[in-house]
């Protein structure tokens, strides 16, 4: 395949004989071949959820049959505007794998991406099981062992970012990295909703937000994915990471030093080096 050809739908229709599989192969070729590909709706519908986490479902698996370990799941499009745009009602989520994981400071090189961006948020760190499709805020806040600031690097295999609910979906959320903090804080008196954000780049803020823009708080987020995941049979374990989800608008990732605040959490900061795959031809105005 030439480093101008995009992975289109007949690249993977032949390699698996329904369109669930198909969609997951056409993400999967993009991904190694470093080069996006048409949006999966095309194979999958624009609005089968359920399809478009069975496409997911494949993706993971095919990364743990390759020797990658599940640390967590993040949870996406938790702002109200996104949600109007992509014409849904709830959020969406992913899984977060070791290799995705960084510590704060590290250098992240943007070849290993290939449209990314990037937005802090709120790591939650379990010490407890949340297994119940009926878990409410209460149950987070005992289940939370710390929280984190955090930067996520969210990234496409979609060509130009052109996606739907399938698409972002069926693409692990578009999930792409994440800095972790270092200074753990524990949720007692912590007022998260009013938690507030700056994301600084080349000396100046280029995002800013808060808790409350996160489906009201980080902590009601953490319940909706605890009531969704489990009701999918994927409940979240103690141990794993959960991001909540964007306290403001996501960035372009370029090259330099990235640096979140996050008050009462404390600070978290990475830098990009190289250059990424390919650049977004388009902009989905939100956060993923």
């Amino acid at each position: 395949m030439s480093a101008t050809t995009t992975p289109r739908r007949g690249a993977a229709a032949g390699a698996a004989a329904d369109p669930v599989h198909a969609a997951e192969s056409l993400l999967h070729a993009a991904a190694c071949a470093r080069i996006p590909c048409a949006p999966v709706r095309d194979l999958i519908g624009d609005d089968d959820q359920e399809a478009a986490y069975a496409v997911q479902s494949l993706g993971i698996a095919r990364r743990v049959a390759e020797g990658a370990r599940i640390v967590g799941r993040k949870i996406g499009l938790t702002s109200p505007a996104v949600q109007a745009q992509f014409g849904v009602a709830t959020p969406d989520y992913g899984v977060l794998l070791d290799d995705m994981v960084a510590d704060d400071r590290e250098p992240l090189d943007l070849d290993r991406f290939l449209q990314p961006r990037v937005e802090a948020e709120v790591a939650f760190v379990l010490g407890r099981d949340l297994d119940s499709p009926t878990t409410h805020v209460a149950d987070v806040i005992r289940a939370t062992e710390f929280v984190l600031p955090a930067i996520e690097v969210v990234d496409s295999r979609i060509a130009g970012w052109d996606i739907r609910i399938t698409d972002t979906i069926a693409d692990n959320a578009s999930s792409g990295a994440v800095v972790l903090g270092t200074t753990p804080r524990r949720l007692d008196g912590l007022d998260l909703a009013g938690v507030g954000m700056r994301l600084d780049h080349a000396g100046g803020p280029v995002s800013t937000g808060a808790g409350s823009a996160c489906l009201g708080s980080p902590v009601i987020a953490v319940a909706w994915l605890a009531r969704a995941v489990a009701r999918h049979g994927r409940p979240l374990r103690a141990g794993e990471v959960v991001l909540s989800g964007a306290l403001g608008p996501m960035v372009d990732a370029t090259q330099g030093v990235f640096h979140a605040r996050l008050d009462g959490l404390g600070q978290v900061r990475t830098e990009f080096t190289g250059h990424a795959a390919t650049t977004a031809a388009a902009t989905t105005g939100g956060a993923a």
